[in-house]
């Protein structure tokens, strides 16, 4: 019987030995997540700046810019694969267009980082990286035909409405900072990103749009 209780006692110590380190090693994460963040936003919800962080306009658009160098050639190597898993030929031709164009543009983005004295440096753009993996998530979640040819055309413009509100905001920057010829290069491809929107809302409407309603239509007869 004491054999029996002191094996009983043990056993509670190291349970509950294992119960504070636990609570231990848990507080521990808790008061790191918190460290953490009061580096990077004060009391006030106020965000701190990194060591890295841009001081002026110029480096704030230098920034900009490896930021979609980096999102065009991540573009450039996903168009195709949407232009193969695309059903409709003028959103195939589209697609493949557009995979063109942007090797275009990525040559104009490097032009421009010479015209500025800058090594043409690529920074990971999260929003396109997100954007992309939405595109291959729809690729995903739709059977090949006009209902997946419609899920890539809206992500396919999500990407273009991103990319316009970048060049046109780096073709501001560019005016402002008196840099004309390098707005002059960057509204280049802003209209080609405008008229790719219209291609893809003309293919939209035209046709596909309407071949996936008929696809719910006869799943629903």
């Amino acid at each position: 019987m004491a054999t029996t209780k002191t094996t009983a006692k043990s056993t509670k110590s190291t349970a509950a030995k294992r119960t504070t380190a636990a609570k231990t090693t848990s507080s521990k994460s808790v008061t790191a997540s918190k460290a953490s963040t009061a580096k990077t936003t004060n009391s006030r919800g106020v965000v701190k700046a990194k060591s890295t962080a841009a001081e002026g306009l110029k480096e704030l658009f230098i920034d900009s810019l490896k930021d979609i160098y980096w999102a065009e050639k991540a573009l450039v190597k996903a168009l195709p694969k949407m232009a193969k898993n695309a059903s409709t030929p003028n959103l195939i031709d589209g697609l493949n267009n557009h995979t063109t164009e942007t090797e275009e543009q990525i040559a104009r983005l490097e032009q421009v980082f010479t015209i500025i004295g800058k090594k043409a440096v690529a920074k990971k753009c999260e929003a396109m990286d997100g954007l992309l993996k939405e595109g291959q998530d729809i690729m995903e979640s739709t059977e090949p035909g006009a209902v997946r040819d419609a899920g890539i055309i809206a992500a396919s413009q999500k990407i273009e409405h991103y990319e316009i509100a970048t060049y046109g905001t780096l073709c501001a920057f560019a005016k402002t900072l008196g840099m004309d010829d390098v707005a002059d290069i960057l509204h280049t491809t802003l209209e080609e990103e405008k008229q790719a929107d219209i291609t893809l809302t003309e293919a939209a409407y035209n046709t596909i749009n309407f071949d996936a309603a008929d696809a719910d239509d006869s799943e629903m007869e």
